[in-house]
């Protein structure tokens, strides 16, 4: 097996969007085939890998995690200084602390936005945050009032399966399957984020426990 990082391999990128016409990573290549590495059933599929989808969530279940995870991400996001707030996650990287803080909560706001007809651009959850968001107070504010509309939306959904087909970039895909990688996703920047609070010397403020992250399929690896 080949491993290519796009980040810091030089060519990188090119290969990948020369050959493939692909610019968003994960993603497996096996000779003129490929996977994106977004939804994990065609990743293993093509891998040779035993399917994840066996053990998967129910949604409510989903639903119950995702909640502890906006809960973290908040009470994070508060804890990072202000004048350390546009510091860098890791050196060799160029997202921003304020950036991966936003970026928890806008996951789970696009969700919403595809489940009422969007598309789940390979963009739609990498934007910026307004610049009104300005210290992790800002943003934990924004991340419960993206979390009070999961509350009426849950209270209103009439198809607590999910399953609904919701149009991503990574071809038409069932509405479990992407709430089920949008609340992974969130998990592992929270993840992320103690880790970056530890690096500061600050005590992360409850950080997600085992325990809230079973049946999860998060990597091993904090920055995978």
């Amino acid at each position: 097996m080949v491993v290519i990082d796009v980040l810091n391999e030089p060519g990188g990128m090119d290969l990948l969007a020369n050959r493939y016409g692909l610019r968003k990573v994960p993603v497996l290549a096996k000779g003129d085939q490929y996977a994106i590495g977004q939804m994990l059933d065609p990743f293993a599929k093509l891998a040779g890998l035993p399917m994840p989808g066996a053990g998967r969530l129910s949604p409510e279940q989903l639903y119950k995690k995702y909640e502890l995870v906006f809960a973290c991400g908040q009470r994070l996001a508060r804890q990072f200084p202000a004048d350390r707030f546009r510091e860098r996650v890791i050196p060799h990287r160029e997202r921003l602390i304020r950036t991966l803080c936003y970026h928890v909560f806008r996951i789970g706001e696009a969700f919403l936005e595809t489940w009422a007809g969007a598309e789940y651009g390979a963009k739609i959850a990498d934007n910026e945050p307004p610049k009104s968001l300005i210290s992790g107070d800002d943003i934990a504010r924004y991340g419960a009032s993206v979390w009070a509309r999961y509350e009426v939306w849950w209270e209103a959904l009439d198809d607590r399966a999910l399953s609904k087909v919701l149009k991503t970039y990574y071809g038409d895909t069932g509405a479990h399957q992407v709430f089920e990688r949008v609340t992974w996703h969130s998990a592992q920047h929270c993840r992320q984020l103690a880790a970056v609070l530890e690096r500061m010397n600050i005590k992360p403020d409850q950080p997600l426990t085992p325990s809230d992250l079973a049946g999860l399929p998060l990597p091993d690896r904090l920055w995978e």
